[in-house]
């Protein structure tokens, strides 16, 4: 007992946010989020003025109304979730890196680096492929692809599902080999006794009827790049003629949504200057087109001004529109209704998993990008820069070159994180950005961070929100998004 009244406690590190007069805190060591009750309130409230030590905490509690063994209950419980610590532990404990041995779980096939349409905010051509040899192959061989199913179910150990992508360039431009490639990895995971679940993205411009049977028979998820109306897709995403795409893919996709039942059909939308009109485009992408999620991410440079970039007043016109479209995905979810706005539902599915990443993403982990040519890198937006290639697929995976990519991206490499309180969800950002902007991919995405903060504190109190008001639909969601 000396021991514990040696203690001197202090708050631990936690984000507190108020919904539906409910107070709560986001505990960063956990992920998790907690009502408070009156007695934690207490605690928090009485160390908010200094540490204390064991026995003055348990006394004030005792003079606000706690028996003593309800003061040590609440103080051990607090405790063991870290809501508040000791002097002798000044952080909170960083989530593990993944073993060096983990398994696979999803490979990104770029079947071509070939585009028939020239966007001009493509990445294909950003910082990182500067020094890409010539002579590499355009598209992915038959024999290519194969191998990479082979590559994935032999590294993927003992999961049970597996899953591919498909990318480009413009994937479809070698459609002949994706369907080749779905029936030759249904074979070798139905012999294993597995299953292996597919998508793949692109600009729609190159849609048909064979093509969206095949989609639908084979339940494969689409993802369409599109950035909205007819003026705002035209401004940027249009052919090497300069001609605009959208009188091209508006039919075929319209036939898309019709035809292909099995899977969800999504929209991605690269925000420009000039395309910054979220609810416009939102309402164009769900109500009239159809699409069943519409997903907004603002354009990559590499710090330098483009013509296409976005400055402060663009920014601030696009993050009132996500404000607008959460306030309405809350709405929705009220009624018990599902929204179509992907940026919340991601964020609202982290949280309800209680994430706290290691890492920002699978990149490098359980997923990795392959080449055309076979090369391996941490995902398909490295693809084809030497630079960043982690082995091939003859060959497997340079654990070298592996685990300097981790380390160098885990969440405690990173100073500036570990002050935030949103680094649970974030872990510091893209890789890829992170070295288009700072050219590290380890470093911070700095840029995005009060953006990130206050979009993470949207997101906790819309889960607040319906903690209290409407708990079922968190069940209900989770269960869709196969989360439970």
């Amino acid at each position: 007992m000396t021991t514990m009244l040696a203690h001197r406690y202090r708050r631990g590190e936690l984000h507190e946010f108020r919904s539906s007069d409910t107070d709560f805190m986001y505990l960063v060591s956990a992920g998790a989020i907690f009502a408070l009750d009156e007695g934690t309130r207490a605690v928090l409230d009485l160390l908010d003025e200094g540490e204390m030590s064991h026995e003055e905490l348990a006394t004030a509690l005792a003079g606000a109304g706690h028996s003593p063994a309800d003061a040590e209950d609440l103080i051990r419980e607090l405790r063991q979730v870290r809501a508040i610590h000791s002097e002798q532990v000044t952080t909170a404990p960083a989530p593990s890196a993944p073993p060096a041995d983990y398994p696979l779980q999803a490979l990104v096939l770029n079947v071509t680096n070939q585009c028939n349409l020239a966007c001009t905010y493509c990445y294909e051509f950003g910082a990182d492929k500067i020094a890409t040899p010539a002579g590499k192959p355009k598209y992915m061989a038959l024999e290519t692809a194969k191998s990479s199913v082979d590559f994935l179910l032999a590294g993927s150990g003992n999961r049970e599902a597996v899953h591919i992508t498909f990318f480009g360039g413009e994937t479809l431009m070698n459609f002949r080999l994706l369907r080749d490639v779905v029936g030759y990895a249904n074979e070798q995971a139905a012999a294993q006794g597995r299953k292996i679940t597919f998508s793949l993205t692109t600009n729609a411009t190159l849609l048909t009827d064979e093509i969206i049977d095949f989609l639908s028979d084979n339940a494969i998820g689409v993802t369409v790049s599109m950035d909205g109306p007819a003026e705002m897709q035209d401004a940027r995403r249009v052919y090497k003629s300069g001609k605009g795409s959208y009188a091209v893919i508006e039919p075929r996709l319209r036939k898309l949504i019709a035809r292909h039942r099995t899977r969800a059909i999504t929209a991605r939308v690269t925000l420009t200057a000039g395309v910054t009109d979220v609810i416009r485009i939102y309402r164009h992408l769900k109500d009239d087109i159809g699409f069943h999620e519409v997903g907004f991410a603002p354009v990559t440079t590499a710090g330098e001004e483009r013509e296409y970039s976005l400055n402060g007043d663009d920014m601030t016109g696009v993050l009132a529109g996500f404000h607008a479209l959460a306030d309405e995905w809350l709405d929705y979810a009220l009624q018990g209704r599902m929204h179509g706005f992907t940026n919340v539902s991601e964020t609202i599915g982290e949280l309800i998993q209680g994430t706290n990443k290691s890492h920002p993403c699978g990149a490098g982990l359980g997923l990795l990008g392959v080449s055309p040519s076979g090369d391996l890198s941490p995902c398909h937006r490295f693809t084809d820069a030497d630079t960043h290639t982690l082995g091939h697929i003859s060959t497997g995976i340079d654990q070298g070159k592996r685990e300097d990519f981790l380390a160098r991206g885990h969440v405690q490499a990173k100073y500036e994180c570990q002050s935030c309180w949103a680094r649970p969800l974030c872990a510091g950002g893209c890789h890829h950005e992170a070295f288009v902007r700072y050219g590290d991919t380890g470093h911070a995405n700095l840029h995005y961070c009060d953006w990130i903060r206050q979009w993470t504190d949207t997101c906790l109190k819309i889960y607040g929100t319906l903690a209290v008001r409407n708990p079922g639909f968190l069940e209900r969601f989770a269960e869709r998004k196969g989360l439970s």
